[in-house]
């Protein structure tokens, strides 16, 4: 299995993702986790201010949009999209958006099947590293669970459990969500369960059985 984990976009190393990756570098990008972001305020953002897929694209990593609404009761279609790729690239948003995105759209068991083939890389920042954990409790500190889409689903705390720990970006790092990664990072270590806080920047690469915390 492997795995890139940042707190905020590609972190500090993203020659580490390049070489995670290989020579199978065609990308794509799922944004799913800002479904509840209207169309005209993300495409302004995306022209403006951050666009993931020219940034890959700079990096020499080939890079496309993948929209999970497009594949919701199709897994079999969405498992054919993502064998086409080496890495998949999941951005922040809303965790909890982002996990009835793939829920629903049959995502879980997908990504599960290719990366035990080795067949890609799972690649992540924020919200697409928070859902690599075996569940969301405490991370709605920083996320609201009830933003309203992709129906009234009941809220579900499942994470997809790629990664055995909770993730929490943001942690001390002067982003706007870091105040809710601070009090998650209390919560859980009141919990006494186990998690990694990143800052902004650091990264976690899973490669094998290694897994490997970079600053």
């Amino acid at each position: 299995m492997r795995l890139y984990l940042s707190s905020h976009r590609f972190g500090r190393h993203a020659d580490a993702l390049q070489g995670l990756v290989g020579r199978r570098r065609n990308t794509l990008v799922i944004g799913n986790a800002l479904d509840y972001i209207p169309a005209a305020a993300r495409a302004v953002y995306t022209a403006t201010t951050y666009d993931p897929v020219a940034a890959l694209n700079d990096m020499g990593m080939p890079a496309s949009w993948l929209d999970l609404r497009d594949y919701v009761g199709s897994p079999i279609r969405l498992h054919d999209q993502l064998s086409t790729c080496g890495l998949v690239w999941v951005l922040g948003g809303n965790a909890f958006v982002l996990r009835r995105a793939m829920r629903a759209s049959g995502f879980d068991g997908v990504i599960h099947g290719l990366l035990a083939q080795d067949a890609l890389v799972y690649g992540g920042s924020s919200a697409g590293a928070i859902v690599t954990a075996p569940t969301l409790r405490g991370l709605d500190l920083m996320d609201d669970p009830t933003v309203g889409t992709w129906g009234d689903e009941v809220i579900s705390y499942e994470g997809l459990n790629l990664f055995p720990k909770s993730v929490v970006p943001h942690v001390a790092s002067g982003h706007r969500d870091s105040a809710g990664a601070d009090k998650a990072a209390h919560w859980l270590t009141d919990q006494g369960m186990p998690f990694v806080a990143l800052q902004d920047g650091q990264v976690i690469v899973v490669e094998g059985g290694t897994t490997t915390l970079l600053p």
